[in-house]
């Protein structure tokens, strides 16, 4: 009956604050205070348990995705190293002057300059931004910060001993063909589940065994079974598991007491520091060569609090280097920290679109990959998108001997594509100043196959606004897509599945010549379409 209360009440609060556009976790940890202040009282061991679990598994899902290579890049050491002893530095500092335990301090300083990996994920993903240059780089000093975390947690736990026995644990490696070979049999996803959830609890039995905090374990197991072909779609299961779990965590700190008058001001003395670490993010970001805009939104997606700092806060808490009460303050400094930060970054675009003339004064000039293209040469056509419906209008145009570049926002793919000889440049199709300073005179089309609708629009609106006449096709997937891409200025709008139908029943029935036979000019105007008044620009086989 206590678990249905717990889970009930996380949920429905959780939703009010999903409602009014906050994290959930914000209506997690509330929960927990609503339910204390109605008297519930906390199976402490029962929470305890589950909340050990859920971070078990945020750690192994860091280790799935620690890649060393991601990790050296200059933006991500100089900008999450430097910030990470800024502000470490400055707040053993303040502990020192306050007359407080200096090494508590540093580990709690250390733990606030960690932001938020739910909801820095959560906007790059809305934004449809994580395979970005810059959502890659503040995935990687997430996972830095995470490495950092784990050191402290190593550091901080002094109730352990490790035995001999726990050099052992550096052998893990030795495993990796073993688990790889596990999970490509296990082709089942619920197999795959349940494999990734025994090796992470598997891992933190065995470190803690040898005198080795769990968490330690559960990442180690997370790094063996890294770099497996299909360890993103074990990630993304184990994502929403372990956020079950850590509700747990959440309402347990709610429970275990409310917060006093003097811990309230002191969360909002750190809330009030938060525009502190965005700025000084904005600033590493410049230095390191980026653009005001990448790195105004970066900066917005990190200027969070991190849960690893009630995790690590409990920790030093439990050594006893700190008081009891920072618990309740580094929850509510969290909780209010994404509060502020969920609608900020939802209109983080716009936000710098108002600022811009000012922001764009700090940049510097830098050879780094995130400059604006200058010039698209003698191209007639532009594909922008380069996924698999990109690079198959590519192709078709490449093929018809048609002068055609494509433009993508992931380094990684154009990376493959020029080592394919292809023209490709970089360019985010939601940067205003793209589409301002690129000359587009000879272009005498522009095809849109971005996944995410937003996108799009916001290509097609800036382009138009800035005098582009030639046309302009789109890839859509619903009715209402098709009319507001239409109302914003696109010619041509295509559902690709649809589409894709079409020409397999044409093909079929011998209706239409080899589309490689037909003029681009020709299938522009003569295409039959699935829908009245949809006309297609380059029929696309693949879906995005």
């Amino acid at each position: 009956m206590i678990e249905l209360v717990w889970v009930g009440t996380a949920y429905l609060v959780g939703l009010i604050a999903s409602r009014l556009s906050f994290p959930p976790l914000v209506g997690y940890l509330a929960a927990g205070y609503i339910l204390h202040i109605l008297g519930v009282e906390s199976d402490g061991q029962t929470l305890t348990h589950l909340a050990d679990i859920g971070i078990e598994l945020l750690l192994f899902t860091v280790g799935l995705k620690l890649k060393l290579r991601s990790l050296l890049r200059q933006e991500v050491l100089s900008v999450g190293g430097l910030h990470l002893l800024l502000v470490t530095g400055f707040a053993g500092l303040v502990f020192l002057l306050l007359g407080e335990q200096t090494t508590g301090g540093l580990i709690l300083g250390a733990s606030l300059a960690f932001s938020s990996t739910v909801l820095a994920i959560k906007v790059l993903e809305n934004n449809g931004e994580l395979s970005s240059l810059h959502g890659r780089d503040v995935l990687s000093i997430l996972i830095l910060q995470d490495i950092v975390a784990i050191a402290l947690l190593a550091f901080a736990d002094t109730n352990r001993q490790p035995s001999y026995w726990a050099f052992a644990l550096l052998l893990l490696p030795l495993l990796r063909p073993l688990a790889h070979r596990l999970l490509t049999v296990s082709r089942a996803d619920e197999l795959r589940l349940l494999l990734g959830v025994s090796l992470a609890l598997a891992g933190g039995v065995t470190s803690e065994s040898v005198g080795i905090s769990p968490d330690i374990g559960a990442l180690l197991m997370g790094v063996m079974l890294s770099a497996h072909a299909h360890i993103d779609d074990l990630s993304e299961k184990l994502w929403s598991l372990k956020e079950v779990f850590l509700v747990a965590f959440f309402l347990q700190i709610g429970l275990a007491d409310l917060p006093n008058l003097d811990q309230i001001i002191r969360a909002l003395g750190l809330l009030g520091l938060l525009p502190l670490q965005g700025i000084l993010f904005f600033a590493l970001f410049l230095l390191a060569g980026l653009r005001a805009r990448t790195a105004f939104i970066s900066s917005l997606a990190l200027m969070t609090y991190s849960e690893f700092a009630l995790i690590t806060t409990g920790s030093v808490v439990k050594a006893e280097m700190l008081s009891p009460e920072w618990n309740s303050i580094i929850a509510l400094a969290v909780a209010g920290s994404l509060a502020i930060a969920a609608p900020l970054n939802r209109y983080s675009h716009r936000l710098f679109s108002r600022f811009e003339s000012v922001l764009i004064r700090f940049e510097k000039k830098s050879g780094h990959p995130d400059r604006l293209p200058e010039s698209i040469g003698v191209a007639e056509w532009l594909v922008v998108g380069m996924g698999r419906t990109g690079q198959a209008a590519y192709q078709a145009l490449h093929q018809r001997e048609k002068r055609v570049v494509g433009l993508d926002a992931d380094p990684t793919v154009l990376e493959s594509l020029l080592a394919e000889g292809r023209r490709v440049i970089y360019g985010d199709s939601e940067d205003p100043e793209l589409w301002s300073g690129l000359k587009l005179d000879r272009v005498k089309g522009i095809i849109l196959t971005l996944p995410e609708f937003d996108a799009r629009c916001s290509a097609v609106r800036q382009l138009r606004k800035n005098g582009y006449t030639g046309q302009i096709g789109s890839i859509c997937y619903l009715p209402e897509e098709k009319e507001e891409l239409g109302q914003l200025g696109a010619d041509f709008t295509i559902h690709p599945l649809v589409e894709a139908g079409n020409q397999l029943a044409r093909q079929i029935v011998g209706d239409q010549a080899e589309p490689d036979t037909l003029d681009v000019r020709q299938m522009i105007r003569t295409a039959p379409t699935p829908n009245p008044g949809i006309e297609t620009v380059v029929p696309a086989y693949n879906e995005e």
